[in-house]
């Protein structure tokens, strides 16, 4: 069964590339070069986001060794998003400012992550955790700026759909993550093969040999990786390019939506693996098996939801995606075990990962060439600092009312974001090609 998905995601998102190939701006380059951009970019998209969702499930382990509060925990995952907001900006800037070094960009965002995975992995006390853990969050904001403008640049005509192609490889991280680390921290038992798994720390040591292997790997595959993409033609230029993306209402608004996503995901994510462990008495295993639902079709939506949003506007798609989220997330208390919690998650995993890569393209559509890794960064900043206050405030909310108060709190962010994205002006569609009315 779980050979029969992965082949069917597998050539899903090989149609999906293929169709970019079509794409008139992806003509400058060879069809193998061209190919092995999005695959490599996508890859890596899939191993940023397996060391974000590794984390989840490890989360609940530092709790019981350190003795930490639910809040305390929730400040972890509030750490990173600071961190990763903060540096997002610059790493933007110089995305922009250095197209053509944009390999060594990502193999950066992987040094990171090994490095904070080390400190996690030796980590002696809270305050130690945290270091390591704003670590992991500057490597992935070095990520995203670079990755996502230069699949913006290269696929203007078919932004929505190569958006949704790379979210579907962060997508494949997020669900194989919880499964991978389910079983290196509660073990197998199979067939009279018993094993009780690895401690949470020697699990997160695991992680610094393929992050630096990918890093270097990046530096010598993706030297061409810029080919073909449009830049400045002085600094000037780019300065005021990019300090209008700071009053451009299409640009702020979808930052808006980015933020209320970031906080429905960062608050209820978290608190899910507890919910989980604690209230309904899963393993580990069974416990990653259930979180990666929560991305595992999206792998096969992403691309869907991408190619409706580029033919039919991003609009309707946002608000859809987001109204749904809401509904599913409002249903939990009503699914709390068994199959009907197994495909409410299921269902849930179908919207609320993918539609970050349509709000991603709306955001890209009113860039102006050239800053499109500052209009990346300034989503995402905005996303991971104001939405890193969700999961401390969820927190006391989960240790005084319960997941039943997490579930009110996202819920209602995600309907917000809803309400929202049918006001918000979404206009014209700038590309390297030259301007296209958004449809309706």
């Amino acid at each position: 069964m779980a050979d029969s998905s992965s082949s069917s995601d597998a050539a899903g998102t090989a149609e999906a590339v293929d169709a970019l190939q079509a794409d008139p701006a992806a003509e400058n380059l060879p069809r193998r070069e061209g190919l092995g951009l999005m695959l490599g970019l996508t890859g890596g998209h899939s191993v940023q986001h397996f060391y974000d969702s590794a984390l989840l499930l490890i989360l609940p382990h530092i709790r019981t060794a350190m003795g930490l509060s639910d809040p305390a925990m929730g400040a972890i995952v509030s750490v990173r998003a600071v961190a990763s907001g903060m540096t997002t900006v610059p790493a933007g800037i110089l995305t922009d400012m250095f197209r053509r070094r944009v390999a060594l960009m990502l193999a950066a965002s992987m040094f990171f992550l090994t490095l904070g995975y080390l400190f996690v992995g030796i980590a002696p006390q809270y305050w130690a955790v945290l270091l390591a853990i704003t670590l992991t969050g500057i490597g992935t904001s070095l990520w995203h700026p670079a990755s996502f403008s230069t699949i913006s640049a290269r696929y203007p005509e078919r932004r929505g759909l190569a958006m949704a192609v790379n979210f579907s490889g962060g997508a494949v991280g997020d669900a194989v993550a919880p499964l991978v680390i389910g079983v290196l921290l509660g073990g197998i038992s199979f067939w009279g093969l018993n094993w009780g798994g690895f401690d949470w720390r020697t699990v997160a040591l695991i992680h610094v040999g393929p992050s630096a292997v990918l890093g270097v790997a990046l530096v010598a595959f993706l030297k061409s990786g810029a080919v073909g993409v449009p830049t400045q033609t002085g600094f000037g230029e780019y300065v005021s390019s990019a300090l209008s993306l700071l009053w451009n209402p299409r640009v702020t608004g979808m930052m808006l939506l980015f933020i209320l996503r970031a906080m429905v995901q960062q608050s209820f994510n978290v608190y899910l693996v507890l919910y989980l462990e604690d209230r309904l008495g899963y393993n580990d295993f069974v416990t990653g098996l259930h979180i990666s639902l929560l991305t595992g079709l999206g792998v096969l939506a992403s691309p869907i939801l991408g190619r409706i949003s580029d033919r039919h506007g991003r609009r309707p798609v946002i608000f859809a995606a987001m109204l749904m989220v809401g509904i599913l997330i409002y249903c939990f208390p009503l699914a709390d075990s068994g199959i009907p919690l197994v495909f409410l998650l299921a269902l849930l995993g179908t919207v609320a990962f993918p539609v970050g890569s349509i709000i991603s393209a709306a955001a890209l559509d009113a860039a102006p060439v050239g800053v499109q890794g500052s209009t990346v960064a300034i989503l995402f900043s905005g996303g991971m600092v104001i939405g890193a206050i969700a999961p401390y405030v969820a927190g006391f909310i989960n240790q005084s009312a319960g997941f039943e108060g997490v579930v009110l709190f996202a819920g209602s962010a995600s309907t917000l974001a809803a309400l929202i994205a049918l006001v918000l002006p979404f206009g014209r569609r700038n590309n390297t090609t030259g301007e296209g009315e958004e449809p309706a």
